[in-house]
């Protein structure tokens, strides 16, 4: 687990500076930091069901994702988040919750019997589709809970107080 951890941790720092160096010229080291970030995010979920080489490449998809998520996220979506961290957090917590129904090798099980379930845990690309429709189905779970109260909790905050101070309080800050 901890090796599958770091493994992953480094795929993807290594991508997310590799494409922010082919995308604009140079390396990000802001970017290759969210990129470690995202890689030990997205082996989260994973880590005691897939193998070595799973994890690396767990690690190397989610320092790409992180990069393209952030840019999504601030310039399509137009939402202030100066540390990436719906990328970060958010995307790659999801993509490492799917990333089970994928990369599980059904011999890597060091949880053995997790939530009571018996055997082991096989994804999509080791023969057992299942799993990955039952990480599909707890992820969209998840994100309709998780957006219904956040977008709730928004709203409610707009309007007792305002979602951001005024300009002059800002530019004093």
């Amino acid at each position: 687990v901890a090796v599958n951890t770091m493994l992953a941790g480094m795929g993807g720092a290594f991508t997310s500076m590799f494409y922010m160096w082919l995308r604009y010229g140079k390396p990000d080291s802001s970017m290759s930091g969210n990129g470690l970030l995202a890689g030990l995010v997205a082996i989260t979920a994973p880590c005691g069901f897939v193998n070595p080489v799973g994890s690396v490449i767990i690690g190397l998809i989610a320092g790409v994702l992180v990069c393209v998520s952030v840019e999504f996220v601030e310039r399509v979506m137009k939402i202030d988040d100066p540390v990436g961290a719906i990328s970060v957090h958010g995307v790659n917590g999801m993509f490492g919750v799917i990333a089970v129904g994928l990369f599980a090798d059904g011999k890597s099980n060091y949880g053995g019997s997790w939530n009571g379930v018996p055997g082991a845990v096989t994804g999509l690309f080791y023969g057992d589709a299942s799993q990955l429709v039952a990480q599909l189905i707890g992820v969209s779970t998840l994100l309709g809970v998780v957006f219904t109260v956040a977008f709730a909790a928004n709203v409610l905050i707009d309007v007792l107080v305002g979602q951001r101070v005024a300009a002059k309080a800002e530019l004093q800050g």
